[in-house]
């Protein structure tokens, strides 16, 4: 083996194969750019970003590990969403889902009308 090296199997990889996706429209309504990453969750992306919150719940940007989609001021752009693996849970970030990232609970709701009423 070389350092660095990828050894991967014959044939084709289909990323987040089964998973249950969503394509949304996006729009950075801020004046500057934002940057998402592959597995940040959605739903907790910078406020500037303007889409159906609901719609992303529980869900990251469906693209390769590493990388990351950039919206620039003013942009509006469609995405594919992936849900997330594992046991869902979600921490930290804008503090909005602080649990599962299964059910979009009313308490959830509420943290997210407190948080888009605010200005950064």
């Amino acid at each position: 083996m070389i350092p660095g090296e990828y050894r991967v199997r014959e044939g084709s990889i289909e990323l987040n194969e089964g998973r249950r996706t969503v394509e949304i429209n996006v729009t950075n309504t801020g004046d500057r750019p934002v940057q998402v990453g592959s597995h940040y969750c959605f739903f907790e992306v910078n406020r500037a970003l303007h889409f159906d919150r609901a719609q992303a719940f529980g869900m990251r940007l469906d693209i390769p590990a590493g990388t990351a989609v950039r919206f620039e001021p003013g942009e509006e752009k469609p995405v594919r969403l992936v849900e997330m693996a594992g046991k869902q849970m979600v921490f930290g970030l804008n503090g909005l889902t602080n649990g599962t990232g299964q059910t979009l609970t009313d308490e959830v709701r509420e943290r997210l009308n407190a948080w888009e009423a605010t200005t950064p």
